[in-house]
């Protein structure tokens, strides 16, 4: 648990530093970032919008929540066969130029790679929390980003 605060606090300063407004930041819309659903099959699952920092060419706004696993305190995971198939699905424009998915058992936390907006469900079974972390990073200023979210959600692999 103190890793995962380690690490959000250095994704909120990371944040904060680059949450000014730029050009770039018009390309933004919105009052807060962008749904996101996850597809497993035909089926498509809310995700929970937690800590993000939000930058239109009108206002500019950051929120800080808990983490995966209390963001979804009582909330049941969604169930998936072992190595199932996931697609991250954001009906916005732009998309996010930089992701980060990262996978919460118990105390263990571990980095997981999306291609393609998809990942993998792990082979064991379990439940796992996850927080996938998404960022509109500036393309003409290095380590400025105009707008970042973490989504929750959690998987019972059976």
């Amino acid at each position: 648990m103190k890793k995962w605060m380690f690490v959000l606090l250095i994704a909120i300063s990371i944040t904060l530093t680059g949450c000014g407004e730029s050009d770039a930041s018009s390309k933004l819309s919105g009052r807060k970032p962008p749904e996101t659903v996850i597809q497993i099959g035909n089926e498509t699952y809310p995700t929970k919008l937690g800590t993000y920092c939000w930058s239109t060419s009108n206002t500019s706004e950051c929120v800080d929540t808990a983490g995966p696993e209390g963001l979804l305190e009582g909330k049941e995971p969604i169930v998936v066969p072992p190595g199932e198939e996931i697609t991250f699905i954001m009906d916005y424009e732009p998309l996010p130029n930089e992701v980060h998915l990262a996978i919460y058992n118990g105390d263990k936390e571990q980095e997981v790679k999306v291609v393609n907006h998809r990942f993998t469900a792990p082979a064991e079974k379990g439940i796992y929390y996850y927080s996938y972390g998404v960022w509109w990073m500036d393309e003409n200023e290095e380590n400025v980003s105009n707008g970042d979210a973490f989504y929750a959600f959690a998987l019972e692999v059976k």
